[in-house]
């Protein structure tokens, strides 16, 4: 195996697949297909955005190869994970004469990845697809675990399906086109990682910060390989999410409601998030299962990252509020999962309006 190449096993019996980081990965898409699919029938899906940096590439890659790529370039941003949008992926599908052994390749983002991973998942009761992200919370998070769909307009993905991936390649030069901001949305959910599962990957990023701002190489290839680890051993335990794989929430309860309570505008998914993690380790604090010290290192290294740590203009009862539409609430309460402490979280507390508005 080359040395630069970092390979993390996804084991979920006939749907395993394996996650492979290397930096320049993206030049050799095309070669990697031949391993994993017999069709020369390959759709690509991306954004605007991304498709000014890779498709023409890409593209041509894999026409030199011998296939057949359609490109299927969907409007940027959050605000556009919908059904309507999934429509328009299912109708180039279908104008294409799509067939069931046809591959889709989701190159960008987690919106792209969700929105792919969803139309493979319904188009003829599902299709084969690999996740190629390029931005940070993609390539640490949403690419990994088959959570695929889109969001409604009273909830963030309350429309979806599981659905693996065949593969998930990652490069991490992917990251040098990347806005800042972007690139620091990102490192929330690397910081989630380290309070959820590893406590000495939360004291890693507290000592390497200042280097992961300046993209230093090596730092990103150990949060990314780390992160990916991370969450395969979680889905490997529960893919469905029905116990272990709730610690994955963290942060997200109340991310997930500033979210939409800025109409997927204000906030991005990642800076939302970071507010999460600061707001519900407090939660934690005033309920007693995380002291004050636990608080403040998630709040210095949050904002470390350059996050913010606190919503702007948004009361603690419209954000109970935007809450009751989670996925997770019942019976007007929420299960959350809270820190007891770095590396370590207690899952499926029902927590109700009171505890939210007074902490």
């Amino acid at each position: 195996m080359n040395r630069a190449e970092q390979r993390v096993a996804v084991s979920l019996g006939a749907r395993s697949y394996e996650i492979v980081i290397k930096s320049g990965l993206m030049g050799e898409l095309a070669m990697r297909l031949r391993a994993i699919t017999s069709t020369s029938h390959i759709g690509i899906v991306t954004d605007r955005h991304v498709a000014k940096h890779y498709l023409q590439a890409v593209l041509t890659q894999c026409q030199r190869a011998g296939y057949h790529p359609v490109p299927i370039i969907l409007p940027p941003g959050e605000k556009n994970k919908t059904l309507a949008t999934v429509g328009k992926i299912l109708d180039v599908l279908a104008k294409e004469r799509f067939e069931r052994k046809s591959l889709l390749i989701a190159l960008g983002g987690g919106v792209v990845g969700d929105l792919t991973g969803f139309a493979a998942a319904i188009y003829q009761r599902g299709i084969p697809f690999v996740q190629v992200p390029t931005t940070l919370v993609a390539q640490v998070d949403s690419s990994v675990g088959g959570k695929t769909g889109v969001d409604h307009r009273l909830g963030k993905n309350l429309i979806g399906a599981f659905h693996q991936p065949k593969a998930v390649w990652i490069d991490p030069m992917n990251l040098h086109t990347l806005p800042k901001r972007e690139w620091i949305a990102g490192l929330a959910e690397v910081i989630k990682y380290g309070i959820i599962a590893d406590r000495s990957f939360f004291a890693y990023l507290e000592r390497t910060m200042p280097s992961l701002l300046k993209l230093d190489s090596q730092a990103v290839m150990q949060i990314i390989k780390r992160s990916c680890e991370i969450k395969a051993q979680v889905v490997a335990e529960d893919e469905q999410e029905s116990d272990r794989r709730r610690i994955l929430n963290y942060g997200h309860t109340i991310g997930h409601a500033l979210e939409a309570l800025g109409g997927y505008r204000s906030l991005i998914h990642g800076e939302a998030v970071g507010i999460g993690l600061v707001l519900e380790a407090d939660l934690a604090r005033h309920q007693g299962y995380c002291d004050a010290g636990t608080v403040e290192r998630i709040r210095s290294l949050v904002l470390a990252a350059g996050l913010s740590d606190r919503p702007t203009s948004r009361s603690a009862e419209k954000v109970w509020t935007a809450m009751q539409h989670d996925k997770k609430a019942k019976g007007g309460k929420v299960r959350m999962v809270l820190p007891t402490g770095p590396g370590c979280v207690d899952i499926f507390q029902d927590i109700g309006q009171q505890e939210v508005c007074e902490s």
